[in-house]
């Protein structure tokens, strides 16, 4: 043993349980921590799906112009962003609810509350405005 290992050799071994009372806590504090960060992930993801998210089944009535009287489809919304298989769509879905969207060339505003909603659209065919209603429900 050297001369520097033996003069600390009483104060290593003095000091060995605090150490490891020390390393034990650092240890608990760490694992506390590592936890709370999963958890706080876990959570975080499951709030940021948007409560809209799903299959909605969308009827769209004109009230004036020339486009067609009634149509219906189906869109999707993932993340809060709406989409339709084989339509040229943008749009979102907050998390409060409040629809804005271009479908196709028209656009669209209004509000979804649980599993419903409504709102106002207007676009045009063949250069001629019209405009109208639409209603969605929760597939």
């Amino acid at each position: 043993m050297s001369k520097f290992a033996s003069h600390f050799a009483g104060i290593r071994i003095s000091i060995f349980p605090l150490l490891v009372t020390e390393t034990m806590s650092f240890n608990r504090v760490v694992l506390i921590c590592a936890a709370s960060m999963i958890v706080g992930s876990l959570t975080s993801s499951a709030f940021a799906a948007n409560p809209y998210d799903g299959n909605w089944e969308v009827t769209i009535v004109t009230k004036s112009g020339s486009c067609g009287p009634t149509m219906s489809s189906t869109l999707t919304v993932a993340d809060g962003k709406i989409s339709a298989p084989g339509a040229n769509v943008s749009g979102t879905i907050g998390h409060q609810g409040l629809v804005r969207v271009s479908i196709n060339g028209a656009y669209a505003n209004g509000q979804l509350s649980g599993n419903a909603g409504s709102g106002k659209w207007n676009g045009a065919s063949a250069g001629i405005p019209c405009s109208g209603r639409w209603e969605a429900a929760r597939r």
